[in-house]
């Protein structure tokens, strides 16, 4: 007896299915039943169907919209809203995942699926950072969306990935920096590397791409003949980075031409350098 009772619910499972297939306002043939005849758990059935089964997240998204207009502020619209921000982000629509998930937040900001809508709204922005030659402005919202997760969600169980995302976007954006300063160096526009190659040590310190920084940092600085700014930034680059073969290619340039590192002068890299030495810097 069990073993029919399951078969016909899979069979009327697949009998709504099909019947919602069909139904007006999401492109269907031939039939006429709009959604409203149906509840609002019916049409959340039938977006998971879409979802699980058929691999539409387009349709499903469709059908978790549905049930925000016919069924609003009910238990069955709260639980499609997220749906229908995941199934948009499935479907690689980051836009509409991003309203849907703003919106989840801004309804119920102390559900239980707030920190997972606050984290979809984070990858709608950190899954369309593309290469490091784009603009950087979706780098930048997919931080400040990361930094929210991470401080309004600290104990969810989306923190870690949440952190994990925001320093891999924050070598993304040092990286960008790196790109464009390299460039500038190649072509001998050392003012302009130098430019470039600051934003990282200042800005981006805790990234991978600091040593790498500070040697570019000697190298433009010699090339201009600023020898005081040339050995202070290999003085913190051997402070911080000793084993780094940066450090090694640093000092070997210093030392043919004479010099070693040391601290110089007050430029900003002295003053960066008395950080290190206290602490209050990396």
């Amino acid at each position: 007896m069990a073993g029919c009772k399951r078969g016909a619910i899979l069979v009327g499972s697949m009998m709504l299915a099909t019947i919602l297939a069909g139904c007006s306002g999401n492109g269907g043939s031939g039939t006429n039943v709009p959604l409203d005849n149906f509840t609002a758990e019916q049409i959340y059935q039938r977006g998971e169907y879409e979802l699980e089964t058929n691999r539409k997240p387009k349709d499903a998204a469709h059908y978790f919209s549905e049930i925000e207009r016919l069924y609003p502020y009910t238990e069955w619209a709260k639980r499609a809203l997220v749906m229908e921000a995941y199934s948009y982000h499935q479907a690689r629509d980051y836009e509409n995942a991003r309203g849907a998930a703003q919106r989840f937040v801004d309804l119920y900001p102390g559900d239980q699926d707030a920190a997972y809508a606050q984290y979809l709204l984070a990858l709608s922005y950190y899954d369309q950072i593309e290469a490091v030659g784009r603009d950087q402005g979706l780098t930048f919202q997919a931080l400040q969306s990361l930094r929210d997760v991470i401080e309004k969600y600290p104990d969810s169980e989306y923190a870690k990935s949440a952190m994990m995302k925001f320093d891999l976007a924050f070598d993304h954006l040092a990286a960008k920096e790196m790109e464009i300063g390299r460039f500038y160096l190649s072509r001998g526009h050392y003012t302009a590397a130098i430019n470039r190659f600051r934003v990282v040590v200042e800005d981006y310190q805790t990234t991978t791409y600091t040593p790498e920084a500070l040697h570019r940092l000697v190298e433009a600085y010699l090339a201009l003949g600023f020898e005081n700014e040339a050995v202070t930034a290999a003085a913190i680059l051997g402070h911080n980075f000793q084993s780094s073969p940066f450090y090694q290619d640093s000092y070997a340039l210093l030392r043919g031409r004479g010099l070693e590192p040391e601290v110089r002068g007050d430029s900003w890299l002295s003053r960066i350098y008395r950080q290190t030495i206290r602490g209050e810097w990396l």
